[in-house]
């Protein structure tokens, strides 16, 4: 694969009780050593924007983004206004990531007064938003996060980085699967593309949260060998991501906050590994 890329390491937050604990935490994130402060959509229901740009007064190297908008609770012009406003206020240190919305999307874009596309329409409109956004050459990095066909399709032709959200108990068999009909996908363009991966856990404590969500708990995943989660040893944990970066071409990994302490002590063993 020639040269491997230098990773990246981000924590996705969704959870600001205030202003305060939003910018300790990204106080925090910094400290610890952290590529990347990634804000939910909505943060609890908070706007991400107003809280990455509290986020960005208070450090000085995190890159601050999105982890993804939801594409239908804005119009075009006005995210393309608030993407370029972060983008330019930070100096570059905004990545825009854009998604189709979580479950329960469509409940929040009703408070919104948005209509909620049907499935068949969510990846036509985000191409839309897409083409809108990259009329700006003074642009975010823009991040497209998926596992499904038609947004890995639109990823690959569109996306600078393109972060995997595979299922939960994907294996390893599997993600070689997606990802190398991703590689077909983008061509000639894959040299230029990012490719991330977003994880679930570290280690093998039962998680009631995870469990509710993906139908299956820690332990569970951990002993099935899903690529969602890490082992706790940090020696470990990073022989699997280098290894994964060799094999895939996965060099940006980002975990939820919940476990930013033990995923530091992974990546510090993966960059004093030449990572």
């Amino acid at each position: 694969m020639g040269a491997m890329t230098r990773f990246r390491f981000g924590i996705v937050a969704g959870y600001a009780p205030d202003l305060t604990a939003w910018t300790a935490q990204a106080r925090r994130v910094e400290a610890l050593g952290y590529d990347t402060l990634l804000a939910t959509d909505p943060v609890g229901q908070a706007d991400p924007f107003v809280l990455l740009g509290a986020a960005a007064a208070v450090t000085e190297r995190l890159r601050l983004g999105t982890f993804v908008l939801a594409d239908p609770f804005r119009d075009a012009g006005s995210l393309a206004w608030q993407a370029r406003t972060l983008h330019q206020q930070t100096h570059g240190r905004f990545e825009l990531g854009l998604g189709v919305g979580r479950p329960g999307a469509e409940a929040h874009a009703r408070a919104l007064g948005r209509e909620f596309p049907g499935p068949g329409e969510r990846i036509t409109r985000m191409a839309q938003t897409i083409a809108f956004l990259k009329r700006d050459a003074d642009r975010p990095r823009l991040v497209l996060a998926g596992g499904g066909p038609k947004m890995l399709a639109l990823a690959a032709q569109e996306a600078d980085t393109v972060t995997f959200t595979w299922a939960p108990k994907t294996t390893e068999a599997a993600a070689e699967s997606i990802v190398d009909r991703f590689r077909e996908l983008a061509g000639t363009r894959l040299p230029g593309i990012e490719l991330g991966l977003n994880l679930m856990a570290v280690g093998a404590e039962p998680s009631p949260g995870i469990a509710r969500w993906a139908g299956a708990d820690v332990p569970g995943l951990a002993a099935a060998g899903a690529v969602t989660v890490l082992p706790a040893d940090p020696g470990e944990a990073a022989e699997r991501l280098l290894r994964w970066r060799e094999r895939w071409g996965i060099s940006y990994v980002t975990i939820n906050s919940g476990y930013a302490e033990p995923f530091a002590a992974i990546a510090a063993e993966v960059r004093k590994a030449g990572g």
